[in-house]
């Protein structure tokens, strides 16, 4: 059956051509969609990055450098201003405005929108004139240009025209599967989970760094086959590439490999709020997970250091805390993690009621991150070490969002990489009491809240004092870890795969950009 199904891979990859200026790359994961602002995720921002543009973007060091806005600056503690970029069009000809920024703006805070919480901080959104618009605070944001480096501008026309005005999170509209941004590719064809193909934008506004006259990407979620595509030729680039192949491939002369640490913080998460388990033996009795030496007791029980050297080769590093030590706003002062002691986990399980452990539901995915199912299968093992049952169901990425977004486990695991670069970020995504209304916490799966954070969270985005700043970047870590509101296990690595003639940019958040590829 594997070997049918590599065949079968291979020869829809053969059948696409193949031409110089052709470029090819396969991931693990497809898009979910293709509205920036229905899906908060790196598989859909990265790949849109090389579709629709932002006010901003980040550069090959993850620097912030002027896109769709030419400069900006603050507007004392009330604000920042915008000023255009003039004769930008859009990819169906339409002129690009600062009425399509107040239009995106608007659409993205939409309660359908799964990237509100940019924008927990602004008060309002007025257009100067047609090249210059503010974003007006309800405190001063020091790093708000950092927190949008992906928020991305659409057209109002076109959005209107084909009723795509709300994003579409959960069901799908025009926006799911065609596009009209303003960036240096535009999509030509859309087969959603079997490829999609780019081709150049020839009205771009900057002058092209790449050499491909068309792109296609196609989703290969079997590791070996899309070792084999890139082994073969078929496809010019792979990510990631799976670890245990990582010397085989660095030895072959026809292929390359880059390696790197991303900014994603591998973690799992508990369901705090909830009453009842939902899953395993103990279905239906009380939530332990309610109870912080519980929670405790999972992080002393997971061998982090044992899964990096094993399952991850080596590739990834242990972490304490959501960022890794790389972002702005780490907490050196709580820089150890929790310690590897099944002995000490199994005394906080007695302590907290539970000397013979309990069985419990654990959701992951199996496309998503590196060795995701590995990782927690061995998670699997070392919990029954300290007495827990944990019943592993581990699915694709495409459902398992849902699943999470309904509640549906005990415990899962989950990557985050902070698209600001700071600290704050996931206090506001993850940690934050879940507040629609204020556009916070849309990723706090669990509903972790202290009432202690949720008023560090708006001084620590108004504070431009940095050693103040990180006094309460500090306090919040100390929070976190003292509740053990996750179990932070490690710094995902970057491996990507390339024949040996492609020259490419590998950045730190994995978001792959086409513009910076060279065929040679």
């Amino acid at each position: 059956m594997k070997k049918f199904m590599l065949a079968s891979v291979l020869a829809l990859l053969a059948s696409q051509g193949a031409h110089a200026e052709t470029f090819k790359w396969a991931g693990t994961t497809d898009p979910q969609t293709m509205d920036p602002h229905a899906v908060n995720s790196a598989p859909v921002l990265g790949f849109l990055n090389n579709v629709y543009e932002g006010l901003m973007r980040r550069g090959r060091d993850m620097s912030i450098e002027p896109a769709l806005a030419e400069s900006w600056e603050a507007l004392g503690t009330d604000g920042w201003r915008f000023h255009l970029r003039e004769g930008v069009k859009f990819h169906d000809g339409s002129d690009f405005t600062a009425d399509d920024v107040l239009f995106s703006y608007e659409r993205a805070t939409l309660p359908q929108s799964d990237v509100a919480s940019w924008f927990a901080t602004i008060s309002d959104v007025k257009i100067v004139d047609d090249y210059t618009v503010d974003f007006l605070t309800t405190a001063p944001n020091p790093i708000f240009p950092d927190t949008i480096a992906n928020f991305m501008i659409l057209d109002r026309g076109w959005a209107e025209a084909n009723g795509s005005t709300v994003p579409a999170k959960d069901a799908e509209n025009f926006a799911t599967r065609n596009t009209n941004g303003t960036g240096a590719f535009k999509v030509v064809e859309r087969q959603p989970d079997l490829k999609t193909v780019l081709e150049p934008f020839d009205g771009w506004w900057e002058e092209a760094t790449h050499n491909i006259t068309r792109a296609e990407f196609t989703p290969i979620q079997n590791s070996a086959t899309a070792v084999a595509a890139l082994l073969s030729g078929e496809v010019d680039m792979i990510n990631p590439v799976p670890t245990q192949d990582v010397a085989r491939l660095s030895s072959n002369p026809d292929v390359k490999v880059a390696q790197g640490i991303e900014a994603r913080v591998i973690m799992l998460g508990f369901g705090h709020e909830a009453e009842e388990l939902k899953y395993g033996a103990n279905a239906g009795d009380a939530n332990p997970f309610r109870d912080a030496r519980v929670r405790k007791a999972v992080n002393h029980g997971v061998n982090v250091d044992a899964i990096v050297q094993t399952i991850m080769r080596g590739a990834g590093e242990p972490v304490s805390q959501l960022v890794s030590s790389t972002m702005r706003g780490y907490s050196d002062a709580h820089a150890a993690r929790y310690e590897y002691n099944p002995t000490l986990a199994k005394e906080l399980l007695a302590e907290a009621g539970y000397p013979e452990g309990f069985s419990f539901g654990l959701k992951c995915p199996n496309n998503r991150y590196i060795n995701d199912e590995a990782v927690c299968q061995a998670t699997v093992g070392m919990l029954a070490q300290i007495g827990l049952d944990a019943q592993l169901e581990a699915m694709p990425v495409s459902n398992y969002w849902p699943e999470l977004r309904a509640d549906n486990y005990d415990m899962y695991m989950l990557g985050w990489a902070p698209g600001s670069f700071d600290a704050e970020h996931p206090i506001r995504f993850l940690v934050t009491t879940p507040n629609p209304e204020k556009k916070l916490g849309s990723w706090n799966f669990g509903g972790f809240s202290n009432e202690r954070i949720d008023e560090i969270l708006p001084l620590v985005q108004s504070e431009v004092d940095d050693t103040k700043r990180q006094a309460l970047l500090d306090e919040a870590a100390k929070i976190l870890q003292d509740e053990a509101g996750y179990v932070p296990l490690y710094v995902q690595a970057l491996l990507w795969g390339t024949r040996e003639n492609i020259d490419l940019v590998q950045r730190a958040d994995n978001f792959f950009i086409l513009r910076w590829v060279t065929v040679n």
